[in-house]
């Protein structure tokens, strides 16, 4: 039996929470947490966590979610303490696919699909002018991707500018060919009879989805615009466990979920949301913006979803985090593919990390 004999979080340059867990197998892994605030991620990492699973079996990784989870609860059940539980987590699964010679899909339940269109995430749109938008977008394009969304980010003020917004999205949608599927993010941008006009409008323009309209505390509001709407209405970034999906799913009732495993507690607290999306044929489309070991995760994830089908979040490779990688993974022609090695299928440069440490 192998034993955790250390958990490491590190900060690093490229706004990266990078956590590794070492057993006394010769195995380490590696996850990462969410990106929101780096240096209490990680403090959170080594000082409230790492006392908890040393010395624990990493193939125990229900019983050490549990620990993690019930041993820091009272710090908070949304943010930082899942977000920070999420990176051992992943980390762990790391070890037990590398352990057992296994890629993660594999340990998850078997892969349905390990090819997937990856769909352009470009936020900032709320201070961009709609060309600005738009240029972005025909760089996408040229860089291989076939799917895209524009997000917002208006940071909870309501209704600033729907017209800019729809124009935006107006713009991009006439430069993409038909059938290539554009989405928009509101960002919880709009009151809920906004989000409506609005959504109406770019259910006639053709939107893929329509991705968090009002704010995320505001379940009814969701509920309303999901059932005025023909076109989806997607939610879950914001929800950190599967308690808290529970309630999305039972109040909000949006017609996509999102979560994201670098704040949803890992792979572990995902596997139990991706049944409650069975349970309630909900389909997943994740959230995502770490566009390496967050990525690598939640592809291993989707993998085993059936219901997963739609394209998946991606901000695009960047060259400062594929570097911390001997074997990064490819994005060729809109599509990524899960490589065949075990565990993430991610090994560290140590001295690219070493370099990349924030001191």
């Amino acid at each position: 039996m192998a034993k955790i004999t250390d958990v490491r979080a590190y900060p690093l340059r490229t706004r990266t929470a990078l956590v590794r867990v070492s057993t006394d197998a010769g195995v380490e892994g590696i996850g990462e947490c969410s990106p929101m605030n780096v240096p209490v991620m990680c403090h959170f990492v080594e000082t409230a966590l790492r006392p908890i699973v040393l010395g624990g079996d990493p193939l125990d990784t229900e019983r050490l979610w549990d620990a993690m989870y019930y041993g820091t609860h009272k710090l908070g059940t949304a943010g930082t303490q899942p977000s920070c539980i999420a990176g051992v987590d992943i980390a762990l699964w790391d070890v037990k696919g590398k352990l057992l010679g296994q890629p993660l899909h594999r340990l998850l339940g078997g892969a349905v699909r390990t090819t997937f269109t990856m769909y352009k995430s470009i936020g900032g749109g709320g201070a961009m002018a709609p060309d600005e938008m738009l240029e972005r977008v025909r760089e996408a394009w040229d860089q291989g991707f076939r799917a895209f969304k524009i997000r917002m980010d208006w940071h909870y003020r309501q209704d600033v500018d729907p017209a800019k917004d729809l124009e935006m999205f107006r713009l991009c949608r006439d430069f993409l060919p038909a059938e290539i599927p554009l989405s928009f993010d509101a960002n919880n941008g709009y009151s809920v009879p906004m989000a409506i006009r609005q959504g109406r409008k770019l259910e006639a323009l053709g939107a893929a989805h329509f991705e968090e309209p009002v704010a995320p505390t505001n379940y009814e509001g969701i509920r309303q615009v999901a059932d005025a709407l023909d076109l989806p209405v997607s939610a879950g970034e914001h929800e950190y466990t599967r308690w808290q999906f529970r309630d999305l799913i039972l109040t909000a009732r949006p017609d996509i979920l999102q979560p994201d495993v670098v704040k949803c507690g890992g792979l572990t607290e995902a596997l139990r949301i991706k049944a409650l999306a069975e349970t309630w044929d909900l389909p997943v489309m994740p959230h995502m913006t770490q566009p390496t070991i967050g990525n690598a995760a939640s592809l291993h994830l989707c993998a085993t979803i059936p219901l997963s089908a739609r394209p998946h979040e991606y901000t695009g490779p960047r060259a400062d985090l594929d570097g911390l990688f001997t074997d990064p993974w490819e994005f060729r022609d809109g599509t990524m593919t899960i490589p065949d090695r075990p565990g993430l299928g991610l090994t560290l440069d140590e001295r690219a990390l070493e370099a990349g440490r924030e001191r």
